[in-house]
């Protein structure tokens, strides 16, 4: 497992497993889709882990009870970070998608969206009922309300301006 993906609490030495532990990385690879990079690249555990605490805020008691008594935090002695609004990291998701983002990336894993609460949030709605039905063997393309589109904001001479303006931002960048 790459460190980009890896939550906080193991990087900080948790041994326990749940599913939540793997939310923290569905919301690094949703905002990588959105943003088209990764979202905490370190290279090093104290490097991810900075990365993190420089956009979230340094943890403390009030957002993650028992953090100032794991002595990996301890030791690391973390400069006090600020949580920084994360539409300046991520201006291709709307409200919602931060909103999202935001429900993936909690510090306390049990706080951590769950897959099911994830795809049934607002974020997902204008996709239609019929994406949750398809089988795994069906593209999600196949249904006329999710069209790719190429990015507003990419401008190449050789690709030329699509005249189909009625496709929401989000479906064209969500898959």
């Amino acid at each position: 497992v790459t460190l980009w993906y890896r939550p906080p609490d193991v990087l900080l030495g948790s041994s326990e497993y749940s599913t939540q532990i793997d939310m923290w990385g569905v919301g690094c690879i949703f905002y990588e889709m959105a943003a088209g990079r990764p979202l905490f690249p370190g290279s090093t555990v104290e490097d991810e882990l900075h990365l993190i605490f420089r956009l979230l805020g340094t943890p403390a008691e009030e957002n993650w009870p028992g953090i100032s008594s794991i002595e990996e935090f301890k030791s690391y002695n973390f400069p006090k970070y600020k949580p920084q609004p994360l539409i300046n990291h991520a201006p291709r998701l709307d409200g919602e998608g931060i909103e999202l983002l935001l429900a993936f990336l909690k510090y306390q894993s049990k706080a951590r969206v769950s897959a099911d609460e994830a795809m049934k949030h607002s974020y997902f709605r204008q996709l239609g009922m019929r994406v949750h039905t398809l089988s795994e063997s069906i593209s999600i393309f196949t249904l006329k309300e999710v069209q790719l589109q190429r990015d507003p904001g990419y401008r190449n001479s050789s690709y030329p301006e699509s005249g189909n303006s009625s496709i929401n931002r989000r479906q064209s960048m969500l898959f």
